[in-house]
């Protein structure tokens, strides 16, 4: 009987999942994880290796190919994240080839692995006084060479000729003799090389912080003797400490020789966390890897490197982190758990919270999901037993939460003769007080751009997007209509289009218009602006918050970027210029967002020695959102919120598929729905219903028509079923595209 072994390679490229099995040559050391090169027909591909099988071959009836090669000696996915792939694949109706590839930085998924190199100047063996006395007098830039290479083993090709002025002809001589060779080495591009970092050791916990943290412990301990150990939500208010927690946490992980991985929702919130967990854990070198978006693909890779090579062993980044390969998992945190930027909104459009929980039961570690404003799925999670919660009510040092003011700004419009007030007259004397006094202001309003858009009074002419069903906000400093939503630009009329008029005039206002008014209200004041459009050159948003926090800035004025996370011990009052920007939107999640993006930027206020105040400007002042957020009141809402779910069937009670058609032609994209619609409804499973094909809410984006149904069951995998099963044999226009986003967290 002649056993051979078998590998199932995925392969990558496919619209669907594409495996073939081949042979695996005594020759190649290969387990699950590895990447490798393979015949495909009358073609050379690459895949990943998901499975290896002994099999006796004499048994299949057919011939296998051997595989060509292997990419890299290690492999890049562990057996962790391949189960974590397949789970994802299954839960999110997405092709596991698109997971995988997902999971892999761009420069490792080729037929090699893209790293960056240079070339070195090293000795070709030890340099004995002998060889030095070979060297005549006019080969002095060559015994130069000689010695520092004796002193250093090796140097950079471009030192040795760019700073120490030794020629490449005098290399070469050396070389020739066989004295060095020149090599390329690998290179490591470090996104924070230029940082310096001085060790920094644990805080004191206080009471409630020593409790989450043994909390932690025991799970940990639970894990280890085989039991079961569920998710742990720590909700603690604004300032308590919960970072601190978190470092102790993954200290002791690192004690025990396991990893650590922590999720933060914002890129802003990233420089920041990095800094503190690269004090913290600085005493070993490159302990701590970096990956969010506004890294370049090179460092992104070379991050990953350092984990994939077990160099560095905690992972600090955005959703995609999740993903990282830490071997033996000792820890996984979500700081800001609710946060809707943990979904990811192409495929595949999976939770990271979710799957956070998902890896955290598949390798066997504790999960941590910290926050302010824990998102309502979490709560209930907790109420159903779920997940466990631990809570921390308390500031550090017992400071005091900030009084928040409310004030109603269909009061201030009354007084004011040219147009809507943006700043209050309680808000500007506030600001004023601080200035005086030396402390910091945070002004907060999630819309960026200098007007909302522009239109004419006479006839009602609004400037909208050719290319989406939304309009224009204008750009003051590019003198530009831009498109928020597929970024097309164009210059603002002189005129009305429609009807000629030149009285056309600016509605709304975005961050950059309050930015020229407070530089026309304080004109002494140091202000900056943190938003898109202003951060947009690599490090600026580290050095502005830098600068912020070494109070050589008086005023931040900024979108979301600046709303979480931040802590400024200087900062003694935030501003929330239109506390109803989302209120009203069609989702109904948009009263939760409200207040927990209000809750989280009260919480940058009051954070040091001084005690702080915060003021919302608002037109909607009884809203419940505003009133509890007010109140600071998380578990008050949660109840409110939670009856008004509970009433219409919504999440948490239940789950929801977005499935969306969308096609350049408008009447493929309704078509096409329609039929899907009626294949769905035609084997509707008891217990999911389902709405009528309707216009998605933003109709059209990117010259794209869109239309949508929204199924809904009590079930996740109930509804992922039924969808696979009817999708699996449909086939749509070439120019129409169907999405299935399982619990959506934007319905348009």
């Amino acid at each position: 009987m002649a056993r051979e072994q078998i590998v199932k390679v995925l392969i990558d490229g496919a619209t669907s999942d594409l495996s073939f099995s081949y042979l695996l040559p005594d020759t190649y050391a290969v387990i699950p994880g590895h990447r490798v090169s393979v015949p495909l027909r009358n073609r050379r591909a690459i895949g990943t290796v998901t499975s290896i099988e002994s099999v006796d071959t004499a048994e299949l009836g057919y011939a296998l190919k051997p595989i060509l090669g292997v990419v890299a000696e290690d492999p890049f996915l562990t057996p962790g994240l391949l189960k974590l792939a397949e789970w994802i694949s299954a839960f999110y109706l997405t092709p596991i080839e698109t997971v995988i590839r997902s999971m892999l930085p761009k420069p490792s998924r080729g037929d090699e692995e893209k790293r960056k190199t240079t070339k070195y100047v090293e000795l070709a063996g030890p340099v004995t006084p002998e060889i030095l006395d070979t060297i005549s007098a006019r080969q002095q830039k060559q015994r130069e060479a000689l010695e520092i290479l004796s002193e250093k083993g090796a140097s950079r090709l471009t030192d040795l000729t760019d700073n120490m002025g030794v020629s490449r002809s005098s290399l070469k001589a050396l070389e020739e003799r066989g004295l060095v060779r020149v090599v390329d080495r690998i290179v490591n591009r470090d996104p924070l090389s230029e940082v310096e970092y001085v060790e920094s050791g644990p805080l004191t916990l206080n009471a409630e912080q020593r409790v989450v943290l043994d909390q932690v412990f025991e799970s940990s301990r639970r894990i280890s003797n085989g039991e079961k150990s569920r998710p742990i939500l720590l909700y603690g208010v604004t300032g308590s400490g919960k970072t601190e927690v978190y470092l102790q946490a993954i200290q002791k992980a690192i004690e025990e020789g396991k990893g650590a991985i922590v999720l933060v929702p914002e890129i802003a919130l990233t420089p920041q966390t990095a800094d503190r967990f690269k004090q913290r854990f600085a005493k070993i070198k490159d302990q701590v890897a970096i990956l969010h978006s506004n890294l370049s693909e090179g460092e992104r890779h070379d991050e990953w490197r350092k984990v994939l090579d077990q160099k560095a062993r905690i992972v600090i980044g955005a959703r995609s982190a999740i993903f990282s390969p830490v071997r033996n998992l000792g820890l996984i945190v979500v700081d800001e758990e609710h946060e809707n930027s943990y979904k990811q909104d192409t495929s595949p459009r999976y939770q990271a919270r979710d799957i956070a929980v998902v890896r955290g039961h598949l390798e066997g570690c504790p999960v941590l999901l910290g926050s302010a404003t824990p998102s309502l799925e979490s709560w209930q999670n907790v109420q159903s037993g779920k997940y466990e919660l631990t809570t921390m009510r308390l500031r550090i040092d017992d400071r005091k939460l900030p009084l928040i003011r409310v004030i109603d700004m269909r009061n201030e419009g009354k007084k004011s003769q040219s147009g809507p007030t943006i700043l209050s007259t309680r808000l500007r004397n506030l600001m004023e007080q601080r200035l005086a006094n030396g402390e910091q202001t945070i002004l907060f309003l999630n819309r960026r751009g200098f007007a909302r858009n522009i239109l004419c009074p006479e006839c009602g002419y609004v400037a909208n997007c050719r290319h989406c069903s939304t309009t224009m906000t204008l750009h003051r400093k590019e003198d530009r209509l831009i498109c928020h939503i597929c970024g097309f630009s164009q210059l603002p009329p002189s005129r009305c289009p429609e009807c000629s008029s030149r009285s056309i005039v600016n509605a709304g206002y975005g961050t950059e218009r309050v930015e020229e008014i407070l530089r026309q209200v304080f004109t002494e004041a140091r202000i900056s602006r943190v938003d898109t459009d202003s951060m947009r050159k690599k490090n600026e948003l580290r050095d502005t918050l830098n600068a912020f926090r070494a109070k050589k800035i008086d005023i931040l004025l900024g979108t979301q970027m600046i709303a979480k996370g931040l802590h400024f011990p200087n900062v003694t009052l935030v501003g929330i210029l239109n506390a109803d920007v989302g209120l009203y939107i069609p989702d109904f999640r948009a009263g939760e967002r409200t207040f927990q993006l209000l809750t989280q930027v009260a919480g940058r206020a009051g954070r040091g020695e001084l005690e702080g105040e915060v003021v919302v400007q608002t037109y909607t002042p009884h809203h419940p959102s505003i009133q509890f957020a007010r109140h600071h009141d998380f578990e008050g809402y949660a109840e409110y919120e939670l009856a008004l779910r509970r009433q219409f069937g919504h999440p948490p009670y239940s789950h929801l598929a977005l499935v969306t058609s969308r096609s350049v032609h408008l009447e493929r994209a309704e078509f096409s729905l329609k039929t899907l619609h009626a294949r769905l409804k035609r084997h509707l499973p008891e217990g999911i219903t389902m709405t009528d094909p309707l216009p998605s809410p933003l109709v059209k984006s990117h010259d794209q028509w869109r239309f949508q149904i929204v199924l809904k069951s009590v079930g996740a995998r109930r509804l992922a079923g039924h969808l696979r099963e009817v999708m699996k044999d449909l086939t749509f226009p070439e120019d129409v595209i169907i999405t299935v986003d399982i619990d959506p967290y934007s319905m348009g």
